[in-house]
C-alpha cells in the first residue's frame, strides 16, 4: 500500500481527488491549512490522515512527509485574482515555501513529486497552439510564481526522486469543496441563480479541463513508469473556448435544466483582462496516452445537477465558494 501526501488536499481539486485515492486503495495524508474547512473530506476513513498545518512550517512539512511514497503538490494561494491580497502572502506560500518542501520530501525518502503548475504561465499568446516549449510570459504573481517553481523542483530530481510538472487548464465542474470563482463555474452559477451573465470581453481564448479529468491524471501519474515522466512538463487541457462561447453553452445547458431560465441574458462589457492562450496537449497524449474524457458541457451539467440536488447553499453570497473573498475575511497572512 502506497502512502501519499496531498498538500492542499482539502481544496477544490483535493476534495474530489482524495476520496478517489482512498477508493483506489492508497493511504492518504492531507496537509492543509484548512482555510475552507475539512468537513467535505471523508474524515472517518481509516486510511485518511488530515494534518491542519502550514506548508511554510518546515517541521510540519517534514512530519507530513514521513513514510510517504509520493507527494501531490496542490497547496497554493490559488487563481490570478490573488493579486488583490497581500503580496507577501502569495510570495511566501506560492514561491518561498516550495523548494524547502521539495527538499523535505526528498530528505524523507519520497520517491515521486507531482507538481501542479498552471497553463496561465503562458500569459497572452497569439500562437495557434501553445506547447510546453512556449516562452513563459506571466502577467500576475500567481502565474509568475507557478512558473518559477518548476525549475526549483527539477534541479533536485535524482534516480530515486522522480519529478514531474503539469500545467493544467482552468478546471471546471462540481466538487465537494466547490469554487465558484472559476470561469465556467462563475457563468453557470450566475445563469442558474440570477438569470443573467456578464461577459467581460468575451473573445479571449481560455483552455478548460473538467475536474474529474484532473483527478484521473493525478491517479495515472502515480503509476506511470518513472522514465516516462522524469524531468518533464506536460500541458493538460481539453477544450480551448472563448469566454463568449462558454457563456452561450452555459445558456443552452442551463435552459435545458431549468425551464424558467431558458432565456438567460448575456451582457457584454469591456475588460482589461487580456489573458488569451490556446494550449496544445498533444505531448501528454503522445507520451503518456492521457486523453481527457469529460467536456465543458459535462461540467456545466454537473453543476446544474448539484444546484437541483441542493448541494450548493447560498451560492451568490457564501464566501466559502470564493477564494479571495474568504482569505480577505480571514485576513490570512
Amino acid at each position: 500500500m502506497q502512502r501519499l501526501l496531498v498538500t492542499g488536499g482539502a481544496g477544490y481539486v483535493g476534495s474530489l481527488l482524495v476520496p478517489q485515492l482512498l477508493a483506489d486503495g492508497y493511504e492518504v495524508v492531507v496537509l492543509d491549512i484548512l482555510w475552507f474547512g475539512k468537513d467535505h473530506l471523508p474524515l472517518d476513513h481509516p486510511r485518511l490522515t488530515v494534518i491542519e498545518g502550514d506548508i511554510r512550517n518546515p517541521d510540519t512539512v517534514a512530519a507530513a512527509c514521513r513514510g510517504v511514497d509520493t507527494v501531490i503538490s496542490l497547496a497554493c494561494v490559488s487563481n490570478d485574482a490573488s493579486f488583490e491580497l497581500d503580496e507577501g502572502l502569495s510570495t511566501s506560500i506560492n514561491l518561498e515555501a516550495f523548494e524547502p518542501m521539495v527538499l523535505a520530501a526528498k530528505g524523507a525518502g519520497v520517491r515521486r513529486f507531482i507538481y501542479a503548475s498552471s497553463s496561465s504561465v503562458y500569459g497572452v499568446s497569439d500562437q495557434p497552439d501553445v506547447t510546453e516549449d512556449h516562452p513563459l510570459v506571466p502577467l500576475t504573481l500567481y502565474n509568475r510564481y507557478k512558473g518559477a517553481c518548476e525549475p526549483l523542483l527539477f534541479k533536485h530530481m535524482a534516480d530515486d526522486f522522480t519529478c514531474v510538472t503539469i500545467r493544467p487548464a482552468t478546471v471546471c465542474g462540481y466538487a465537494p469543496r466547490l469554487r465558484l470563482d472559476l470561469s465556467v463555474n462563475i457563468l453557470t452559477n450566475l445563469a442558474v441563480n440570477k438569470g443573467q451573465i456578464t461577459v467581460f470581453g468575451g473573445d479571449q481564448l481560455r483552455p478548460h479541463l473538467h475536474i474529474q479529468d484532473m483527478c484521473d491524471l493525478y491517479r495515472m501519474l502515480l503509476t506511470v513508469p518513472a522514465e516516462k515522466i522524469q524531468g518533464k512538463t506536460f500541458n493538460v487541457g481539453y477544450q480551448n473556448m472563448s469566454i463568449m462561447d462558454v457563456a452561450l453553452l452555459v445558456r443552452k445547458v442551463v435552459g435545458e435544466t431549468f425551464p424558467d431560465r431558458a432565456d438567460v441574458e448575456i451582457l457584454r462589457t469591456p475588460s482589461d483582462d487580456n489573458r488569451s492562450y490556446h494550449i496544445n496537449s498533444d505531448k501528454i497524449r503522445r507520451e503518456l496516452g492521457f486523453v481527457p474524457r469529460c467536456s465543458v458541457e459535462d461540467a456545466i451539467t454537473d453543476l446544474c445537477k448539484a444546484f437541483v440536488d441542493g448541494k450548493v447553499a447560498d451560492p451568490l453570497t457564501d464566501e466559502a465558494y470564493y477564494n479571495v473573498k474568504r482569505l480577505k475575511t480571514l485576513k490570512a497572512a
